[in-house]
């Protein structure tokens, strides 16, 4: 038996200082628990309950199932599927064509290296309010440019049209985000084995046939990763749209984040309850999404070079 004040020695003979340990571990578990279990936990137990000022009431699955008949909820989940499905796609691939620009020396690279990242060091806010301004009906420059082309039927107000404002949004985040994959993509290819890329060079293989053949398969475990990354941030998208149109025209911008809010904060039925049933669902639909998607793309066969 240990001697009071001396550390228990484990199996192997090493004696660890359980004390030290707690004093370290502590303040990082104080903050965990506080901020982040805690507020799972509750928000799970608000979910089987009537959450009004001062006063809960057990519901049991009741939520759940007013939850399962809400339409606007449904369509919410529709539009955040398809942004989670779009952006990443064309984020990705439009930032590894501008990886391998950069790769490849373009002129003026360490320009286009600096304005192409730009976008992802502005905030949401800054972002949504500058393409308030671009994709604006009477002055926008996106508009002003189809009326001097002499297509004035194809100017609209794109954040208010119902069939443009959820593809105009999935194109301001793509945009956005270009610049961080593009980074990722050209890092990646930076660290390629340079012996594999001279030996296809010495067998006369064209930029294409090293494209296709070698560059692409060894660099697929990072565009997974990043179209996985991706799809994570798409799913919970709220502030690009609460500053440009709160899920508006006709919830066709609606987002589950977004709904989320107004059902908690907006609407005047202080009801804290449903709000949390709401965010139970969908972080069970992102947990299953997320494993699904990972399980799709996992990279069976190992690349050896």
């Amino acid at each position: 038996m240990a001697k009071a004040g001396r550390p228990a020695a484990t199996d192997d003979g090493v004696r660890r200082p359980w004390g030290a340990i707690l004093a370290f571990l502590l303040p990082a578990l104080t903050v965990y628990m506080a901020l982040t279990a805690y507020p799972a936990f509750r928000t799970l137990w608000n979910s089987f309950h009537v959450v009004l000022p001062r006063r809960e009431t057990f519901v049991g699955l009741d939520n759940f199932v007013e939850l399962a008949q809400d339409d606007i909820f449904w369509h919410a989940v529709r539009n955040t599927f398809v942004w989670a499905a779009a952006s990443p796609l064309i984020e990705v691939t439009i930032a590894t064509l501008l990886a391998l620009a950069l790769y490849a020396k373009v002129p003026g690279a360490r320009f286009f290296r600096v304005a192409w990242f730009t976008p992802v060091l502005m905030s949401y806010v800054v972002v949504g309010i500058l393409w308030m301004w671009i994709y604006n009906y009477d002055w926008g420059p996106i508009n002003a440019t189809l009326r001097a082309l002499g297509l004035d039927g194809l100017a609209r107000p794109w954040l208010g049209d119902p069939d443009t404002a959820l593809p105009a949004l999935i194109l301001v985040t793509s945009w956005m985000w270009v610049g961080f994959n593009m980074v990722v993509m050209l890092a990646a290819l930076h660290s390629l084995p340079r012996e594999v890329i001279e030996a296809a060079e010495l067998d006369n293989c064209g930029w294409g046939g090293k494209l296709v053949f070698i560059i692409l398969p060894l660099v697929r475990p990072t565009l997974l990763n990043l179209v996985v990354l991706s799809f994570i941030g798409k799913m919970k998208i709220f502030d690009l749209v609460w500053i440009t149109t709160k899920g508006n025209p006709l919830w066709s911008t609606e987002t589950v984040s977004t709904y989320v809010y107004k059902r908690a904060f907006e609407w005047s039925t202080f009801d804290l309850g449903y709000p949390s049933t709401i965010a139970i669902v969908w972080f069970v639909i992102v947990m299953i999404a997320v494993l699904a998607l990972t399980r799709a793309f996992r990279v069976r066969d190992k690349l050896e070079y």
